[in-house]
């Protein structure tokens, strides 16, 4: 199998904390990342640490994306919950809209729109609950999620520009879904490197079961996701980092 065709940038989710609990170490993080997605209140953040996370993210020139989630705080947006169109459309309107005014306060455009967690999962595998979270996100907002999936599916339909993922930190089941962990699971860095490389370097990635699955990025432009609420998460984005780098320079993208 071939390389990817285009350069491959980081982005990692940020602001996952709540009040005076802190999730993931966004400081340390910000170095060694060129897009964040932003919690939006439902699974996490509130209204201090959404204001702090964009300043941070904009004195580092870093973009911004919308990261909404299921309403689920206790169960940080990872646990299935059956909504109803209407009911997604409009927490993604909600959650977005929220982003979108600490945005406009800082005079900083809106990266993307990226689902969370479980709701990512649902989008990937019902084509009804992506049309539905579809409809919540502003017109000319590009959509990042996996490709090859429903999710697709529907940002194609909606006319949406679509950004392609791959994950440092997430495996991947036989049918090219993601495992999408309650609690994270910690990984070695030689693990993190390998399991990048191959996502870059064949355009696909060793399942749960051993089998190797396609990853259909086509031409779309491409990031990479890792989590700051993974055990290590520091030294995992910053082996992603260096694989990409090394990526990118071997392939002259810039």
């Amino acid at each position: 199998m071939a390389p990817i065709k285009q350069k491959a940038l980081i982005n990692v989710d940020l602001g996952e904390g709540y009040g005076n609990l802190k999730c993931g170490p966004d400081d340390q993080l910000l170095p060694f990342i060129d897009i964040a997605n932003i919690a939006c209140g439902f699974h996490a953040g509130d209204p201090l640490i959404m204001s702090s996370t964009v300043r941070a993210c904009k004195s580092r020139n870093i973009l911004i994306g919308a990261h909404p989630g299921l309403p689920d705080l206790q169960g940080f947006g990872r646990r299935y919950m059956q909504l109803s169109p209407e009911e997604l459309t409009a927490i993604t309107i909600y959650q977005v809209g929220a982003l979108k005014g600490f945005l406009d306060a800082e005079d900083v455009k809106m990266n993307h729109v990226k689902p969370h967690g479980v709701l990512y999962g649902m989008m990937c595998r019902d084509l009804d609950v992506a049309r539905a979270v579809m409809r919540g996100v502003p017109k000319r907002v590009p959509v990042f999620g996996l490709a090859g999936t429903k999710m697709e599916e529907a940002a194609r339909e909606e006319g949406r520009e679509f950004w392609a993922e791959m994950y440092g930190d997430v495996k991947y089941s036989p049918d090219g879904m993601l495992v999408i962990d309650r609690i994270k699971k910690p990984w070695k860095n030689e693990e993190v490197e390998k399991h990048v490389m191959q996502q870059l370097e064949t355009e696909s990635v060793t399942a749960t079961d051993g089998s190797t699955v396609h990853l259909p990025v086509k031409d779309y432009p491409l990031s990479l996701c890792c989590h700051s609420d993974s055990p290590g998460c520091v030294e995992i984005v910053k082996t992603a980092r260096a694989v990409c780098d090394r990526f990118n320079k071997e392939h002259g993208y810039s």
